[in-house]
Protein backbone atom coordinates (compact mmCIF):
# COMPACT_ATOMS: atom_id res chain seq x y z
CA UNK A 1 0.00 0.00 0.00
CA UNK A 2 1.78 3.17 -1.37
CA UNK A 3 0.98 6.68 0.67
CA UNK A 4 0.79 9.99 -1.39
CA UNK A 5 2.31 12.73 0.54
CA UNK A 6 1.73 16.03 -0.67
CA UNK A 7 4.28 18.86 0.08
CA UNK A 8 3.38 21.67 0.42
CA UNK A 9 4.04 25.01 -1.81
CA UNK A 10 5.44 27.85 -0.63
CA UNK A 11 2.77 29.65 -1.20
CA UNK A 12 0.12 27.39 0.49
CA UNK A 13 2.64 27.50 3.62
CA UNK A 14 2.48 31.25 3.90
CA UNK A 15 -1.61 31.36 3.41
CA UNK A 16 -1.76 28.81 5.80
CA UNK A 17 0.21 30.47 8.21
CA UNK A 18 -1.63 34.32 7.33
CA UNK A 19 -4.83 33.09 7.20
CA UNK A 20 -5.30 32.84 11.09
CA UNK A 21 -3.62 36.67 11.77
CA UNK A 22 -5.88 37.84 9.45
CA UNK A 23 -9.20 36.40 10.82
CA UNK A 24 -7.86 37.39 14.18
CA UNK A 25 -7.35 40.92 13.02
CA UNK A 26 -10.72 41.12 11.19
CA UNK A 27 -12.42 40.00 14.74
CA UNK A 28 -10.57 42.50 16.42
CA UNK A 29 -11.71 45.30 14.61
CA UNK A 30 -15.46 44.33 14.33
CA UNK A 31 -15.24 44.17 18.40
CA UNK A 32 -13.50 47.48 18.15
CA UNK A 33 -16.34 49.34 16.03
CA UNK A 34 -19.04 47.26 17.89
CA UNK A 35 -18.02 48.78 21.14
CA UNK A 36 -17.68 52.26 19.06
CA UNK A 37 -21.19 52.25 18.22
CA UNK A 38 -22.53 50.91 21.41
CA UNK A 39 -20.55 54.05 23.32
CA UNK A 40 -22.22 56.40 20.93
CA UNK A 41 -25.70 54.39 21.64
CA UNK A 42 -24.87 55.01 24.92
CA UNK A 43 -24.00 58.95 25.15
CA UNK A 44 -27.39 59.39 23.13
CA UNK A 45 -29.44 57.23 25.34
CA UNK A 46 -27.87 59.20 28.20
CA UNK A 47 -28.53 62.60 26.90
CA UNK A 48 -32.40 61.34 25.74
CA UNK A 49 -33.09 60.39 29.54
CA UNK A 50 -32.08 63.45 31.23
CA UNK A 51 -34.28 65.23 29.14
CA UNK A 52 -36.59 63.15 29.96
CA UNK A 53 -35.91 63.23 33.27
CA UNK A 54 -36.21 67.16 33.82
CA UNK A 55 -40.02 67.12 31.88
CA UNK A 56 -41.04 64.83 33.80
CA UNK A 57 -40.20 66.35 36.74
CA UNK A 58 -41.40 70.21 35.58
CA UNK A 59 -44.62 68.35 35.00
CA UNK A 60 -44.77 66.29 38.13
CA UNK A 61 -44.29 70.11 39.82
CA UNK A 62 -47.02 71.81 37.72
CA UNK A 63 -49.38 68.94 38.75
CA UNK A 64 -48.27 68.76 42.76
CA UNK A 65 -47.65 72.70 43.26
CA UNK A 66 -49.86 74.18 39.88
CA UNK A 67 -46.60 75.75 38.57
CA UNK A 68 -43.49 75.20 36.57
CA UNK A 69 -40.56 74.78 38.21
CA UNK A 70 -38.61 78.91 38.21
CA UNK A 71 -35.32 77.09 37.86
CA UNK A 72 -33.32 74.46 36.90
CA UNK A 73 -31.68 74.04 40.37
CA UNK A 74 -35.33 73.69 42.13
CA UNK A 75 -35.67 70.94 39.94
CA UNK A 76 -32.15 69.51 41.27
CA UNK A 77 -32.95 69.58 44.81
CA UNK A 78 -36.91 69.04 45.03
CA UNK A 79 -36.40 65.78 43.05
CA UNK A 80 -33.21 64.47 43.14
CA UNK A 81 -32.13 64.84 39.19
CA UNK A 82 -28.38 64.70 39.08
CA UNK A 83 -27.05 67.05 35.59
CA UNK A 84 -23.59 66.25 35.23
CA UNK A 85 -22.13 69.23 34.20
CA UNK A 86 -18.85 68.00 32.77
CA UNK A 87 -21.24 66.27 30.24
CA UNK A 88 -24.30 67.81 29.44
CA UNK A 89 -25.47 71.57 29.09
CA UNK A 90 -28.66 71.90 30.23
CA UNK A 91 -31.20 74.99 28.29
CA UNK A 92 -34.56 75.51 30.62
CA UNK A 93 -36.10 78.58 29.95
CA UNK A 94 -39.18 79.72 31.82
CA UNK A 95 -41.67 81.95 30.07
CA UNK A 96 -44.11 81.68 32.24
CA UNK A 97 -45.11 79.67 35.57
CA UNK A 98 -47.87 78.37 34.14
CA UNK A 99 -46.68 77.48 30.49
CA UNK A 100 -44.40 74.70 29.99
CA UNK A 101 -40.68 75.85 30.01
CA UNK A 102 -38.44 75.07 27.15
CA UNK A 103 -35.94 72.08 27.79
CA UNK A 104 -33.22 70.94 25.99
CA UNK A 105 -30.39 69.00 26.79
CA UNK A 106 -26.81 69.51 24.90
CA UNK A 107 -23.58 66.99 25.24
CA UNK A 108 -20.52 69.05 25.35
CA UNK A 109 -17.65 67.66 22.93
CA UNK A 110 -15.04 66.13 24.88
Amino acid sequence: MERRVFKKGFIAALVSAIAPIILTLVIALMAVAGLRQAGEANRAEGLRLLEEAIFRAAIHSYAIEGRFPESLEYISEQYGIFIDTTRFIVHYDVFAVNILPDIRVFELNR
